[in-house]
């Protein structure tokens, strides 16, 4: 039975891909042969759950983008898989005229109103292929499963659930409406998909309050038609944490504006900062040697999955980097030793002479051979992880040596839990050496939020040192504008017990034989510490009195009236939690949570806590935002 959100997802793809069956043996051994048509939004909820390969043996012959000139291919089922807009639907429609596969099977990716459908059916009326139409379905999966614990809502399109769009001064209530909308749909498909009606808490007066609203309205609905209800066997939902409710808690950006902004020091979360992963693939810059006579170097770009099923990657992803530095070349070590093992068996092979010992070393190698070429696949594999996680910590570290990103997260973090910085902000600002223009603007703008309160004059100064740095000082418009109107004047002191301590680097890594030359950047060691979405988790999960959860609303959709005066009926810790963010999220906040679990875990039974955001934005995709909220305040 899948237990976790990504497991579900996958499961209803592959019954969908199916025909809508649960797949059989007897299908997978001879799966029937089809087309996967798939619009962008489609596209990006499969591809991080399932390669070319897995689409193959389910039957997938080909899978083709909706929009794309499609050939006809008479004798074949297609299963499509799209949203529907009116786009979808016209494009469909224009397949069904020009007779383009044997028989449609149509998968809405979120519900399909009834007016489509209409549409749908009369030009399916019109082109004479109502026969053709087999099935249609709503499949309640319009989100993205990143990990077992993440999900995001979109990848396409995302500027339009933004924070940007949710912020920006001229916003109509109707596109507030459309975004919030949006929101709810994808978050209503979640929980379809886990087949769970959550407990919601969101703080007072902002998105996420508006989204908690909407959520429980639409639960609400839903429950009540006992007919159509998803939830209905919600009680006998066989699942490891099935006996209790989950919680799902909605959290909203401006809560926490450093986080997206913070340089940062674990693998996962660099490689996001630094290569913008996406969609769990990451692409990164090598440089090669051109086969010209000259031998010039040439710079070429290389995409890597990254993949839930890579053991390196799950084991190590929220490792501080030296120590994944480390673990890289400890895998390499064990790799090149098996390989001699491999080599020597070769010199074995070709003894010469007849005597005894060699006869005997020779059955023993036999023996040693055949277990070698049984394990050859699972060694190719593992010097493919090898490759991949050297190239990509080689081109993180070139970038952490390139910009000083070693300072900038060991000053940020400083800032952050109120210690006193080594060197000074202006300093790092005025070095011409230190980080590019937009690091600085980071450092900066983290200093104003989270540093020691500075004066107008201060900050005026402060912008000037930064237009010298050839710095967009707009992002700093908007957070001095942002921190005038949000009540935020507590908001430092919720980054609490931060900060790092350097520890000697690695004896390993500091050879020149080393394939990671470490010399010049500081072995951080992060202490553990709690965001401040972590801290709003704890308290509620664990029913804590915390000054920050005091006024959040509670919605229970299964109530029967609904008012606002709802108190938590709740009196038992919460073992399974949902966190959603309005207006984006990272792998800092991310990884912050999963550390969180880590220490829970065990002391009062499995806990499971997972993230989840409107869309994953990088600190230059961030900043690019706060950017434009500047210019519009101009």
């Amino acid at each position: 039975m899948a237990s976790s959100l990504r497991e579900k997802q996958i499961q209803a793809l592959k019954r969908m891909i199916n025909f809508n069956q649960p797949p059989t043996k007897a299908t997978s051994s001879e799966p029937q042969w089809k087309v996967l048509v798939y619009d962008r939004f489609g596209q990006d909820i499969i591809s991080p759950l399932m390669s070319v390969k897995e689409l193959r043996d389910m039957g997938v012959t080909l899978h083709l983008n909706l929009h794309s000139d499609r050939d006809p291919i008479p004798d074949v089922p297609a299963i499509y898989f799209v949203l529907p807009t009116d786009d979808n639907i016209q494009r469909l429609c224009r397949d069904f005229g020009n007779q383009l596969y044997e028989s449609y099977f149509l998968n809405f990716i979120s519900a399909v109103p009834r007016q489509k459908l209409e549409d749908i059916a009369s030009a399916a009326i019109q082109q004479n292929c109502v026969h053709q139409v087999s099935k249609i379905y709503d499949q309640y999966l319009n989100f993205i499963s990143l990990e077992d614990d993440m999900f995001v809502l979109r990848n396409q399109e995302r500027e339009s659930i933004s924070y940007y769009a949710i912020n920006r001064g001229d916003v109509k209530d109707t596109d507030m409406e459309f975004i919030m909308d949006t929101v709810v749909d994808s978050l209503f498909c979640v929980f379809v998909t886990l087949g769970v009606v959550p407990v919601i808490r969101c703080p007072k007066g902002n998105a996420a309050e508006m989204v908690a609203e909407k959520l429980d309205k639409k639960l609400r609905e839903n429950l009540r038609d006992a007919r159509n209800s998803f939830f209905t066997s919600d009680s006998i939902q066989t699942g490891q944490f099935s006996f209790q409710r989950p919680l799902l808690v909605l959290l909203d950006r401006n809560l926490d504006l450093a986080t997206m902004l913070h340089h940062t020091w674990t693998y996962q979360a660099l490689t996001h900062d630094v290569f913008n992963l996406q969609l769990n693939r990451v692409e990164v810059e090598e440089t090669v040697e051109a086969k010209s006579p000259g031998g010039a170097m040439l710079k070429k770009k290389k995409s890597y999955d990254l993949n839930p099923t890579d053991r390196f990657w799950q084991a190590q992803k929220g490792s501080p980097f030296p120590m994944v530095a480390e673990a890289v070349q400890e895998e390499l070590d064990s790799y090149r030793a098996q390989e001699d093992e491999v080599k020597k068996l070769k010199a074995v092979m070709g003894l010469e002479g007849e005597d005894e010992s060699a006869i005997s070393q020779l059955s023993d190698t036999t023996a040693k051979l055949t277990s070698t070429v049984s394990n050859l696949p699972e060694l190719l594999e593992k010097k493919r992880l090898i490759d991949m996680h050297t190239n990509i910590a080689t081109a993180v570290l070139g970038q952490i040596k390139a910009r000083k990103l070693d300072a900038y997260f060991e000053t940020e973090e400083k800032l952050m839990s109120k210690a006193v910085l080594d060197k000074s902000l202006m300093d790092m600002i005025s070095d011409p050496d230190s980080g590019t223009p937009e690091d600085k603007v980071r450092l900066f703008v983290i200093a104003l939020i989270c540093g020691p309160p500075m004066s107008e004059a201060e900050i005026d100064q402060y912008c000037v040192a930064l237009q010298g740095a050839n710095c967009d000082i707009s992002p700093i418009t908007y957070i001095r504008r942002w921190k005038a109107y949000t009540k935020m004047t507590a908001a430092p002191s919720q980054y609490v017990g931060g900060g790092t301590k350097t520890v000697g680097m690695f004896s390993k890594l500091m050879t020149t034989g080393s394939q990671f030359f470490m010399e010049g950047v500081k072995n951080l060691v992060i202490k553990k510490h709690n965001l401040p979405a972590t801290r709003i988790i704890d308290a509620l999960m664990e029913m804590k009195s915390l000054q920050d959860v005091e006024d959040f609303r509670y919605f229970d959709p299964k109530l029967l009236r609904a008012d606002a005066s709802s108190v938590p009926r709740n009196k038992s810790p919460f073992q399974e939690a949902y966190v959603f963010v309005v207006g984006g999220g990272n792998y800092i906040e991310y990884q912050n949570l999963m550390d969180y679990v880590k220490t829970k875990s065990g002391s009062a039974g499995q806990r499971r806590v997972v993230y989840g955001c409107s869309d994953i934005s990088s600190a230059s995709q961030f900043l690019k935002q706060l950017g434009h909220l500047g210019q519009e305040m101009g």
